[in-house]
């Protein structure tokens, strides 16, 4: 049975070997793709993943929709109905009477 040095060691070159492999099996991927592309007369600016679309979107606020006069707290009507929305509605209030 091998040591555990022996298997560790065999491990390491597996793993440069797999390495060595996958970095081989990209060029030729990339060579393939950059050839289509070519081909089909395609840029990178045709590719749009879509990231534009969500950078766009981030860190951009929604407007409140309802507030409590009484405490200042409010809800933009977006997820869960918050805790003193709900108490409210529970009594018999609407969420109309809290909108902004």
């Amino acid at each position: 049975m091998p040591t555990y040095q022996e298997l560790s060691a065999q491990i390491a070159s597996l793993m440069q070997q797999a390495e060595a492999q996958r970095r081989a099996e990209v060029a030729t991927v990339i060579r393939d793709i950059r050839a289509k592309m070519a081909e089909f007369g395609i840029s990178a600016a045709d590719l749009d993943m879509g990231r534009a679309v969500r950078s766009s979107r981030r860190g951009q606020t929604v407007a409140v929709k309802y507030r409590n006069v009484a405490t200042g707290e409010t809800w933009t009507g977006r997820g869960k109905m918050p805790r003193w929305l709900a108490a409210e509605v529970a009594k018999g209030r609407t969420k109309e009477h809290f909108a902004v």
